[in-house]
């Protein structure tokens, strides 16, 4: 992964000028005239530093840094600023600026800054790597495996909003996992003992979606005989999952929002408000912002849920994780079934991830399903099966060989891309004796 700057200033000469010098000094740099703009290229798994002029229109360097320590905390922000701005540089720094440096500055000085800085993101990330590589795996990753970095990145985020109490907004296509997200986020918090409730927002009746939701008093509509809690005060305490949140009626909407201001409901057929203690983490496998453009969803009830927002990727994302992720749901659908496992060659492995999915973990989780049954695979005998260990062993393999011969032969793009170390890459080539130079000259010759 290429070590970054993202230089944000609103000037456009200044902009122009300390861009092309950083790049003469050997950076790759991203010039930006906004904070919103840097805020769309720095994720969790970002490789590198943000250079942000302190004072702009719109979002200023104190809001860009404290939006980016939402996203990761570790990201290293350098604030450039005005003689007169130094104190309040200094509280940036207390609340968490990697450094700052004052105008009118010398290059070379804010070169050195931010090599430190980045040097300093890539033993963040590479902690992280280690961690998710040869740490022990917690539930989190067991209900989420992975190798791959959207995965990495995305078990870290987890984590660190988990231990929170923000609302969070979970995006993903269909079948990629968002409900197991969300599942998991209820259940390494605070209030993992306490309910958690799941409402899917395009299968309410719309006659009764209110009283579904916030309860009735009786006589609050024919029919109505004795009060009734609505699901958000059955989940006080702990957890309302809204799934499909863009379907939700725009009337239903802006009342969403004021219970998400004012953490209080009102009973239909009542003026009483009740409080509510909730988290409430919505989920959405459409795009918002689009509906919102379309005047389908309410803009202020995006800004509202956006705080946290964990992105779930498709499997065509993590295409590594494929085969060992199936090993997986081999074993949870023969434990289901009471059947034993069946084996399946290293061959069959590697060609599920060459396979499109468009149903993501959902459909690889079916023909899991299907192959414990006997319905798929039936061509492969038991003699084509390996045992468990050798199979993980020969895919590792030629994962690691197809990796150095695409990077013709250099290894550090090989082990960010595979997201080990470099000490675990070399390790791992003189396990299975992987000579690059060999590799390298057999990749010529099928060439030829």
């Amino acid at each position: 992964m290429t070590p970054r700057v993202l230089l944000v200033e609103d000037d456009e000469q200044m902009r122009s000028s300390t861009a092309q010098a950083l790049e003469l000094a050997g950076f790759t740099v991203e010039a930006l005239a906004s904070g919103e703009e840097a805020l769309a290229l720095a994720g969790s798994g970002f490789a590198g530093a943000v250079v942000s002029d302190i004072r702009m229109p719109g979002m200023d360097g104190m809001t860009l840094l404290g939006r980016l320590h939402e996203v990761d905390p570790e990201i290293p922000v350098i604030l450039v600023t005005g003689h007169a701005e130094v104190p309040l540089a200094v509280e940036a720094i207390r609340g968490g600026a990697y450094d700052f440096i004052e105008k009118p500055f010398v290059v070379q000085e804010l070169a050195t800054v931010i090599r430190r800085a980045i040097d300093h993101r890539g033993l963040v990330l590479e902690n992280r790597r280690l961690r998710a590589v040869a740490g022990k795996r917690d539930d989190v990753e067991a209900r989420l495996p992975g190798r791959t970095q959207v995965m990495v990145d995305l078990r870290y985020r987890l984590r660190a909003i988990g231990a929170s109490d923000a609302d969070a907004l979970v995006i993903g296509p269909t079948g990629a996992g968002k409900e197991v997200v969300a599942r998991t986020l209820h259940d390494i918090s605070a209030r993992a003992g306490r309910p958690f409730i799941a409402i899917n927002c395009a299968a309410l009746p719309e006659a009764l979606i209110e009283s579904e939701l916030f309860g009735h008093e009786p006589g609050a509509f024919p029919g109505a005989l004795r009060p009734r809690y609505g699901k958000f005060e059955h989940a006080r305490g702990g957890t309302v999952l809204l799934d499909e949140i863009g379907s939700m009626p725009l009337e239903l909407q802006a009342k969403l929002l004021r219970v998400l201001q004012e953490r209080t409901i009102t009973r239909l057929g009542s003026n009483d408000p009740v409080p509510l203690d909730v988290r409430f983490i919505a989920v959405s496998k459409v795009d918002l912002e689009e509906l919102v453009a379309q005047g389908l969803f309410r803009e202020d009830l995006l800004w509202r849920l956006n705080v946290a927002v964990l992105h779930v990727p498709p499997l065509s994302a993590r295409r590594e994780d494929i085969p060992l992720l199936f090993l997986q749901l081999l074993r949870e659908a023969a434990a289901r079934h009471n059947l034993p496992e069946r084996e399946a060659p290293a061959a069959f492995l590697s060609g599920l991830a060459a396979k499109e999915w468009p149903g993501n973990v959902r459909e690889l989780r079916n023909l899991a399903e299907r192959f414990v049954l006997g319905l798929e695979g039936a061509e492969l005998g038991p003699e084509q099966g390996a045992r468990l260990a050798e199979r993980v062993a020969e895919f590792e393999r030629s994962l690691i060989a197809g990796a150095i011969a695409a990077h013709g032969g250099k290894l550090r793009p090989v082990y960010e891309t595979l997201g080990i170390s470099r000490k675990t890459l070399y390790e791992k080539m003189q396990k299975y004796g992987l000579d690059r130079r060999l590799i390298l000259d057999a990749a010529e010759d099928d060439a030829g």
